[in-house]
């Protein structure tokens, strides 16, 4: 079966936000995280990547631009809107996932630049993000 002119186009759009996951998630395997879940979606949002270390929850919302504009890399994208997704998102994993809801949980976001912009993955916190608890 084919796919359609819209299927294709969002495929492709993809391919970036694939490829700067990857990319995070090889720097993260190199200092010692487990990949949990990638791209888990729930009715409310979706988790780009959730990684462990023994004791430690990491939730990663990455970001892959291919040049510094307005946006500074994508950091604009993270408004309340984006962060109340992700809160919820977050919420129902944990739900799902008991045992690491016991870890301390930290959540960043990775701001990766996508050729052919070159340069070092920006990790900033959202410490501030508001766990959202049994809405839906």
């Amino acid at each position: 079966m084919s796919q359609s002119r819209t299927q294709r186009a969002r495929s492709r759009s993809a391919l970036p936000g694939a490829w700067a996951e990857q990319r995070a998630l090889r720097l993260l395997r190199q200092r010692g995280w487990r990949l949990l879940a990638s791209r888990w979606r729930c009715r409310w949002g979706e988790l780009d990547l959730v990684v462990a270390k023994p004791g430690r929850l990491l939730v990663v919302e990455v970001k892959g631009r291919r040049r510094s504009g307005a946006d500074g890399w994508g950091v604009a994208a993270l408004g309340a809107g984006k962060r109340r997704r992700l809160a919820r998102a977050l919420s129902c994993w944990l739900a799902e996932n008991p045992r690491q809801a016991q870890l301390p949980l930290e959540v960043v976001c990775a701001l990766v630049p996508l050729p052919p912009a070159s340069g070092a993955v920006r990790w900033l916190r959202l410490e501030d993000l508001p766990l959202v608890q049994g809405e839906g």
